[in-house]
């Protein structure tokens, strides 16, 4: 009876536990159904907490402001101070060079002094240039206007060319150049008018024959000429023209239908010359350029005198000294040199205004 109530009082104990434990399983079951749930929360939040820190590193700029800019006064670039003083240094260095440059290269005659040192013969006159616009129009200027400085050079050219022999007073006179444009044909009929003007017996010929440029500077419709009075198809009175107002007469110049070299180099065209000196005081013949034919170099074998007319700052060195010696070859003798066509503004340019003061009277008057 003892070991059966002990048993029984074992199966109740049994029983008792099997029930606490089933109690305590079903707590179990649901503790960890709880945790389970709070790790799926918790791992869902630490899922999004590191999207919205991926987002966030994305939009987050790449810089940030950590002062407030100051507003500048002056503008930084470009930096135009500099740049102008650069610019300035640069331009004078280069003007410079430039000048320099012109100065070493320069190969034309701009004072008498140079050309003289290299020709080796006296330069006569200093002309400088008749402000007139038409060729028609540069007696007249001289004639209106005797105290100019360009007439006054005539005078002074004039007064050099007579006395640079004093023992034998130069009757034929020739004007040339070394080539056209020089000023040559002006030099003839400046002089022809001065001389004329001191009472002289004056006649003016256009040795220029293959260009006639006489017409431009005379209103002359006389179409006989050198060549007629020549070959002997009329008397010098009838080819000779007077300019009352110039006081002196012409012998106008006709194109040849042969060499015009041959018709100087015929005695005839001596003999003429030698004729007119019985008649005039003074004869100037107008030629042709030496280096454009050889006519210069013929007719300076009849004459008393030659003035070489020289383009100031235009004709070169090598033209002047080659023309000289074209007629040295020949032995004909050059009384002197004149610079003419002097520009007063570039003679101050290149700095020569004071010894050229005289000019600028004459460009006032």
């Amino acid at each position: 009876m003892t070991q059966r109530g002990t048993i029984a009082t074992s199966m109740d104990e049994i029983a008792r536990r099997i029930e606490m434990q089933s109690s305590e399983l079903v707590q179990l079951q649901q503790l960890q159904r709880e945790a389970e749930a709070s790790r799926l929360i918790y791992e869902y939040f630490l899922t999004r907490l590191k999207e919205t820190a991926v987002q966030q590193g994305i939009q987050q700029a790449d810089s940030r402001i950590l002062s407030g800019a100051v507003v500048p006064l002056d503008p930084s670039a470009p930096r135009k101070p500099v740049i102008l003083t650069l610019s300035l240094v640069l331009g004078i260095f280069s003007g410079t060079a430039l000048i320099l440059l012109h100065e070493f290269s320069q190969n034309t005659f701009r004072v008498a002094e140079d050309l003289e040192v290299k020709t080796g013969y006296p330069v006569l006159g200093q002309i400088p240039e008749v402000p007139a616009k038409r060729r028609k129009k540069v007696q007249d200027y001289l004639k209106n206007k005797p105290n100019s400085a360009a007439a006054e050079a005539i005078r002074n050219l004039r007064t050099s060319l007579l006395l640079a022999n004093l023992d034998k007073t130069p009757k034929v006179i020739m004007s040339t150049s070394s080539i056209p444009g020089e000023g040559k044909t002006t030099q003839s009929i400046a002089l022809a008018q001065n001389l004329g003007d001191m009472g002289k017996k004056v006649l003016l010929i256009e040795g220029d024959i293959r260009r006639c440029v006489f017409k431009e500077y005379f209103s002359i419709t006389n179409e006989q000429g050198l060549l007629s009075v020549l070959l002997g198809d009329v008397p010098i009175t009838d080819a000779l023209t007077r300019v009352p107002e110039h006081n002196f007469d012409i012998l106008m110049g006709e194109k040849p239908t042969t060499n015009a070299a041959d018709i100087f180099s015929s005695a005839r065209f001596a003999d003429f010359l030698q004729g007119l000196r019985d008649t005039y005081d003074h004869v100037i013949i107008d030629t042709p350029p030496v280096l454009a034919v050889t006519d210069a170099r013929i007719i300076g074998l009849c004459v008393d005198a030659v003035i070489y007319a020289v383009k100031w700052d235009s004709t070169t060195h090598r033209q002047v000294t080659d023309g000289l010696k074209a007629l040295e070859q020949v032995n004909v003798r050059i009384s002197g040199l004149v610079l003419g066509q002097i520009s007063a503004r570039g003679m101050k340019r290149y700095g020569y205004g004071d010894s050229y003061g005289a000019y600028q009277a004459y460009y006032q008057s």
